[in-house]
């Protein structure tokens, strides 16, 4: 199927490692010009490699946090001719209400929710100047399976939910598309992170991580790949009737009881 992206241009927050690092693979593979944001100059540099060694792209980086509604504004005028914004930055600490402190809190939602909100309209504002674009969130499936030890994170992903479906309603008259997608737990680096300590706190092992997965759809977590695939096709022509909706990428996992 051919996705008609090539020539295109994208912007990917948080998109050197992870998911946004998949969706910066993604999206090269296709022929994109691809742009990525993340606060580690380091980490950015060696992603542009691999994305560079693999799909002979153009491949721009962007040093920046954004947390701070200047920085990401800042981007956002930089690339604002980018046919395609992907908001992926941000990680939300797990706690119960006492245990997020209001600072803690605070600086989550400053970068996954208030970094989502300010690239957004920074972008919109180009977008609805071209009458075209289309704009991609990456959530979580805590925004719809709500989680007291995860509050932080549940009341964040939700508000991006109602925040995705609200502007999605709306932005298509101006010709521009807004999406999200809840991924589950996926296979990143950093989960693999803790269920190795995990692994190693439960059966003295760390490399006995993937069964701690065996509960999951189809005994194992996500791969940032199928949530990059999904990414890649929102943002595509082959999707140019969707707007305003969140997707659920999680094998069924919400709905079980």
């Amino acid at each position: 199927m051919d996705l008609k992206l090539t020539g295109k241009t994208v912007l990917i927050t948080g998109g050197s490692r992870g998911i946004g690092f998949a969706c910066a693979m993604g999206f090269a593979a296709e022929g994109c010009t691809v742009h990525i944001a993340s606060r580690s100059k380091e980490s950015l540099e060696a992603a542009r490699e691999k994305i560079r060694a693999r799909h002979n792209v153009p491949v721009e980086i962007h040093p920046a946090d954004f947390s701070n509604g200047d920085t990401a504004r800042r981007v956002v005028e930089a690339v604002g001719h980018a046919d395609i914004l992907v908001n992926n930055a941000g990680a939300i600490p797990q706690g119960d209400i006492f245990g997020m402190t209001e600072p803690k809190w605070r600086e989550a939602w400053d970068l996954k929710v208030f970094g989502y909100v300010n690239a957004t309209r920074a972008m919109l504002e180009k977008m609805y100047a071209r009458k075209a674009g289309v704009v991609v969130n990456v959530i979580g499936l805590a925004g719809e399976s709500f989680n007291y030890d995860y509050v932080a994170g549940t009341m964040g992903n939700a508000g991006i939910m109602a925040f995705t479906r609200a502007v999605g309603s709306k932005s298509v008259d101006h010709g521009v598309r807004v999406v999200g997608i809840n991924p589950p737990a996926t296979r990143t680096d950093r989960m693999l992170t803790r269920l190795r300590a995990q692994a190693e706190q439960k059966f003295g092992d760390p490399e006995r991580w993937a069964e701690l997965t065996k509960h999951m759809p189809f005994g194992r977590a996500a791969e940032p790949d199928e949530v990059a695939d999904l990414a890649v096709f929102l943002a595509s022509d082959r999707a140019s009737y969707i707007s305003g909706v969140v997707m659920t990428l999680d094998g069924g996992q919400a709905a079980r009881h």
